[in-house]
C-alpha cells in the first residue's frame, strides 16, 4: 500500500506552507505500510515557539483554503513546543528544534519511503544545524564582550 494521491496533495501543500514560513528540515514519510491510521507524516521544526505556531497556522490556513481540508485534531497549542495536526490522511508534526533533536522522529520512520516535496521544502534541510551554529557564535561573542 502507498500513500494516496490525496495524501500526497495534502503533504505537498503543507510542506510548501511550512517552507514559506521558514520552517527547518522539512521531510515527509509514507507510513501507509506500517500504520493503518494515516498515510503520511510531515515533520518540520523551528527555533522558537512563536515560529512553530506561525508555521502551524499557515499550514492549517493553506490546507483549508487550497484543498478544503480541516484537521480533525490539533494538539500541543498551549506550549507550542510540538504541535500536531491530524488530517486523518496525513499527520503534521511541527516541533521546536530542541524537541526535534530529543525525540528524533526521523529515526523511528527511517525505514519508510520519503515522499517527494517541493524544492522550497527540500531547501530547508540542514537549516536547524545552520541556525544552531549561528546562535552559538552569537552567544560566544556576547560572552566575550561581557568579559571585556
Amino acid at each position: 500500500m502507498t500513500a494516496t494521491d490525496r495524501s500526497i496533495e495534502l503533504i505537498t501543500t503543507a510542506a510548501q506552507a511550512a517552507a514559506d514560513k521558514l520552517a527547518h528540515d522539512i521531510i515527509a514519510y509514507d507510513v501507509s505500510d506500517v500504520l493503518s491510521i494515516t498515510d503520511a507524516f510531515l515533520l518540520a521544526s523551528a527555533p522558537n515557539d512563536r515560529q512553530v505556531k506561525s508555521i502551524v497556522d499557515e499550514i492549517e490556513e493553506r490546507l483549508l483554503k487550497d484543498l478544503g481540508a480541516k484537521p480533525v485534531r490539533r494538539e500541543g497549542d498551549r506550549d507550542a513546543r510540538w504541535i500536531l495536526l491530524d488530517y486523518v490522511d496525513i499527520v503534521v508534526h511541527v516541533q521546536h528544534s530542541e524537541e526535534r533533536v530529543f525525540y528524533a522522529l526521523e529515526r523511528l520512520w527511517k525505514d519508510c519511503p520519503e515522499l517527494e516535496l517541493p524544492e522550497d521544502a527540500k531547501a530547508t534541510r540542514g537549516k536547524a544545524a545552520e541556525h544552531a551554529k549561528l546562535q552559538a557564535e552569537e552567544d560566544d561573542s556576547a560572552g566575550f564582550e561581557e568579559l571585556r
